[in-house]
Parts: C-alpha cells; sequence; structure tokens
C-alpha cells in the first residue's frame, strides 16, 4: 500500500490473514492518508515485517477483543514498532495478558490504550473512532471510523467477532445503537455461513438438560474450552440454573481458566446490571459453601470422591488423561459444534482400547458469533456500500457472497490472504464478480418403499463433502417447508452402538415400541409425551418388535 499519502480519497484494505480455519486475523485498512490496523491475531509477523522493513506498517492499531485470533501478535508488534499506540475497550485491556501468561507483566500492562464507548475520539485532524459494544465476550468491541477529505467524508465499520444475542455475561450487539450509520465500508465476520441457529434461550436450556441427565446417569462430565469466554458463560449457567441451584455437585476449574474468571471478578462494575446483582448475593464463581460448590483444580487433585463431577478446562485432552484415568465411574466429553484449535483432536484417539467404553463424546451448541439470519439483519440495517467477509471457512463465506438479497444490494468481497482489495466509491453499483456457485440440482425418485435422492457428482468437490459423507448414513428432517439432511458421522455411530450395547436386553425406554425421537408415545404411560432417557422405564412397558425398529 505504497504512497497512501498522495491519494486522499483512497479506500482500501490488505488482509494479512482473515481469520480462516486456525489462522489468526489481521486486516491494514487505508483511509485516505492513513493506513490503520484492525486486530493482529498472527502467529508470526514475518510478512508485515519484512512488507514494512523501511517505514511503520501503520499509524494506528485497534484491537476488537482480547481471544488469541485477534490479538495474540500484539505483543510482538509492540516490541517491533512501540511507537505505534494500540487501543481498544477498557475491559479489553485488563483481558489482554491472558494472552502472555509468562511475559513481563509491567510491559503488557503499557501495551494498550483504552477507548471509551460510544464517544468520538479524535486520531488525527482528519480521522477519528467510535467503540460500540459488540457482544460475543466482555470487552469486544465494533470499531467505526470517520475520516474526512477535502471532497466528503468517508466512513468503515470493523465488527470484529460480534453476536446480537444477549449471553449470560455480555448483553448482544444493538443494532439501534448501529442502525443508519451508512459506511461506505463493511468488515464483517461471518464465522457461521448462512447457518441458522436456535435462540439462544434454547441453546442454553438444551445444554443444561444434556449436562443435567449425564451427571444423573453416574457420569462425569470434561468440558474442554478456550481461556475467556465460552468457560465462563457455562460456569454462570451451572451457578444459576434451576437444574443446578443446591445441587450436590462439585464443579472444578482447571487452567488459564480460573485467571480469566478473576479478573472477571475484577471488572463487575463493566458487566450487565442483572450479573452485578447476582453477583450481590452471591458468588459469580468461587464457592465450597453453597452447592454447587465450584473450585480451581491443581495438579495434587486427582478428582478421587465417588460422585460424578464437571471439569472444566482450557488444556489440550491429552494433558488430562490422568484425571480421566483415575477418577471412578465414566466420562463424557462435551465437544463445541464449532470448536477451537484446542480441542481440534479425536478425545478418544488418546486413550487406550481399555479405556475406550469408559469416555463417550458429545457435542452442544453455545453460539459464540450470531448466525446468518442476524449478520444479514445487521447488514440491512447499516446499510453499506462495500461489505468484506472476514473469519470463517471459505465455504461459508462463499454461502454468504451468493446470498442474492446481498448480491443485488451490496458490493461483495471475501479475499483470502495477502490480497489487496480497492473499494472505490461512486454513483453507479459495480458489482465484483460472484464465486462459484454452492447450490446443485438433483432429482427425487419415489420407489415403492423407499425414496432416493440423486445428486450430480460435482457436489463431491466441496471440502465439506468428506465429513458429511463420512459414513454413507444421513439423518433427515424438516425445517418448515424445506427438508434438511446431516450426516451422521462415526462418532455417533460409536456412541449408538455403545447406547445399544448397554441396553440390550433391558425392559427400558430405548427398547420399548412406543419410544420415538426421546419421547414417550404410549398413552397408558404416566410419562406420554413427555422426554424421557433411553434407559428410564415405567410400569406399562411394552417390547418393541423388529418392525418398529427402522434406520433414520
Amino acid at each position: 500500500m505504497q504512497g497512501a499519502s498522495e491519494n486522499l480519497d483512497r479506500l482500501a484494505c490488505f488482509t494479512y490473514g482473515v481469520g480462516q480455519e486456525r489462522e489468526g486475523l489481521c486486516l491494514l485498512a487505508q483511509l485516505g492518508p492513513h493506513r490503520i490496523m484492525l486486530d493482529c491475531g498472527l502467529a508470526s509477523l514475518e510478512k508485515i515485517l519484512l512488507d514494512h522493513s523501511q517505514q511503520y506498517p501503520a499509524e494506528f492499531v485497534f484491537c476488537s477483543h482480547a481471544h488469541p485470533d485477534h490479538a495474540r501478535g500484539l505483543l510482538e508488534f509492540n516490541r517491533a514498532f512501540p511507537e505505534i499506540p494500540i487501543y481498544a475497550s477498557f475491559v479489553t485491556t485488563k483481558l489482554l495478558p491472558l494472552n502472555w501468561q509468562n511475559e513481563p507483566c509491567s510491559e503488557i500492562a503499557k501495551l494498550c490504550q483504552p477507548l471509551p464507548w460510544g464517544q468520538s475520539s479524535q486520531l488525527a485532524p482528519d480521522l477519528s473512532v467510535q467503540l460500540f459494544p459488540a457482544g460475543h465476550i466482555p470487552g469486544a468491541a465494533c470499531i467505526f471510523l470517520t475520516y474526512t477529505s477535502p471532497k466528503r467524508t468517508y466512513k468503515l465499520l470493523y465488527t470484529g467477532d460480534f453476536s446480537v444475542s444477549n449471553f449470560q455475561l455480555v448483553e448482544g450487539l444493538s443494532i439501534e445503537a448501529l442502525r443508519g450509520l451508512a459506511p461506505d465500508v463493511l468488515i464483517i465476520e461471518g464465522s457461521y455461513g448462512t447457518a441458522r441457529h436456535p435462540h439462544r434461550r434454547q441453546q442454553e436450556k438444551h445444554l443444561m438438560e444434556v449436562l443435567s441427565e449425564t451427571l444423573a446417569n453416574g457420569t462425569n462430565i470434561l468440558l474442554p474450552v478456550p481461556t475467556l469466554g465460552l468457560g465462563q458463560e457455562i460456569l454462570k449457567l451451572l451457578r444459576s440454573h434451576h437444574k443446578f441451584t443446591g445441587r450436590d455437585l462439585d464443579i472444578w476449574v482447571d487452567g488459564n481458566i480460573a485467571d480469566a474468571c478473576d479478573i472477571y471478578l475484577e471488572l463487575l462494575s463493566q458487566f450487565p446490571v442483572s450479573v452485578q446483582n447476582f453477583a450481590k448475593h452471591q458468588p459469580l464463581f468461587w464457592d465450597e459453601r453453597i452447592c454447587p460448590r465450584m473450585r480451581r483444580l491443581s495438579d495434587r487433585d486427582l478428582l478421587n470422591p465417588d460422585r460424578p463431577c464437571i471439569l472444566l478446562s482450557d488444556r489440550p485432552v491429552v494433558e488430562l488423561k490422568k484425571y480421566l484415568q483415575t477418577r471412578k465411574g465414566a466420562w463424557s466429553i462435551l465437544i463445541p459444534q464449532h470448536p477451537r484449535d484446542l480441542f481440534a483432536i479425536d478425545p478418544l484417539a488418546i486413550f487406550p482400547a481399555s479405556d475406550a467404553e469408559k469416555i463417550t463424546v458429545q457435542n452442544y451448541l453455545l453460539a459464540e458469533h450470531s448466525d446468518g439470519r442476524n449478520t444479514t439483519q445487521l447488514i440491512h440495517n447499516i446499510r453499506p456500500q462495500h461489505i468484506i467477509f472476514v473469519h470463517g471457512s471459505a465455504t461459508y463465506l462463499a454461502d454468504l457472497t451468493n446470498l442474492e438479497e446481498l448480491q443485488n444490494r451490496y458490493q461483495l468481497h471475501s479475499p483470502r490472504n495477502n490480497t489487496l482489495v480497492e473499494l472505490p466509491l461512486g454513483e453507479k453499483f459495480l458489482q465484483p464478480a460472484p464465486p462459484t456457485q454452492t447450490t446443485c440440482e438433483g432429482e427425487l425418485n419415489e420407489l415403492g418403499s423407499s425414496i432416493t435422492i440423486t445428486l450430480p457428482n460435482a457436489i463431491g468437490s466441496d471440502p465439506r463433502w468428506h465429513n458429511f459423507a463420512d459414513t454413507g448414513l444421513v439423518e433427515a428432517r424438516w425445517q418448515g417447508e424445506e427438508l434438511v439432511l446431516r450426516g451422521i458421522s462415526q462418532r455417533e455411530l460409536l456412541a449408538a452402538n455403545s447406547e445399544s450395547k448397554r441396553l440390550v436386553d433391558l425392559d427400558c425406554c430405548g427398547n420399548c415400541r412406543h419410544y420415538k425421537n426421546q419421547h414417550c408415545f404410549n398413552p397408558s404411560s404416566p410419562l406420554y409425551e413427555f422426554k424421557v432417557t433411553s434407559e428410564g422405564y415405567c410400569p406399562v412397558f411394552e417390547p418393541a418388535l423388529p418392525s418398529d425398529r427402522r434406520n433414520v
């Protein structure tokens, strides 16, 4: 981006990292003569240092929030360019040290300067910035830059990671606060593509039900979570949800998650009023008197008590092997549907065959970002001209840029790493060429007792196909007037086989002819139309006949 000072009306963005797969996010925005770095989540700054050996890479740096994929490169950047100021919200400046636990505290303390919410801060005579709460985690910010040239005013909005849903510990992004901003450029994350998720409270309810039923079966629970965000959300749920209030249960917190909890407690005045009120009546996290008990885990704790427990850890599962092997009873490992690098391995692969029957793996959804519906809603409310999609797999971002409702209204971009995106403005609508279409047409045939759906081979070129077709089995369900197909993974098959082995020859709900979709449909049963576990039992049990058993 050479010669920026010679063009007072140039808008462009260079992508050092767009946050796809396991990489970090780092963008260099140009507004006229100004270069502004948005996040620095790169594991290595080699290219930045090489490109800017003779000049500063940016005048200012902004960190949207404290997650490693947005912030881990800041310390190295500051050491290379200590004169360049780094800005973030006040809460983010307090959470950033979690990324560098072994570095000198004095160096990290002066790394980042806080900016207030909502107020316009002047960076230069012709450049200002505002921060808006983005949801996602405490301190996460949308960054709104305004540059005034002799000809006109230019506006750029960068969302960072965001969610419009209210979480347990942070309020969602306010669309009302951003409505009508009409930025020339919107840089927005697309982590979940066009996927649609249930309401946040439904997600929380389902997770609490899974945890409660698993514990009731005498099974211990391991929750691998990141250091910051998801773990604290789950801990707050366990402290406040009616299924766990007063429950005789030990919750152990391992690794750096506990350090993040301590920082949260120091920042309570920055949290929603509902959280502050909760903390006035009982501890938000640490408590050994009121059930459920919540404690830190140290290396000398081997979790020996007989009753089942919950363990949260940000360490790789392989490092927790000693706890899982020494504690009595079985373990269930719950993995988020959108895992981070920390647990991007198959936990079952690290245990010997003799322990395999003690370990089960389940998935759960507690979304940390906005889904496709809320993403498009935000876009339509703020009405940008250019949209740059970042932070998500290439296929998910392609799904968003292929949406007709966006293609018809905005100029869409989904760049790869190390790409310069020019952002010309004008009255005439210039739509970049759309990416490769991700939809395809097939045929449906009804053949007596079965139905077949035939799709062209081209769909197999999508990188998602391997996981979808892993076992050759699918699950079908209706979503309104649409039929949704989902591939069944090997993990689910193994779990189902393990479940069937445990239930064989037992007079339980799983072997009853009236048990379907986890519900009882026997009008004579007291459990009629209720959701029941497969291990349940009632006096009117009727064994399933061979004709009652069908593959889904």
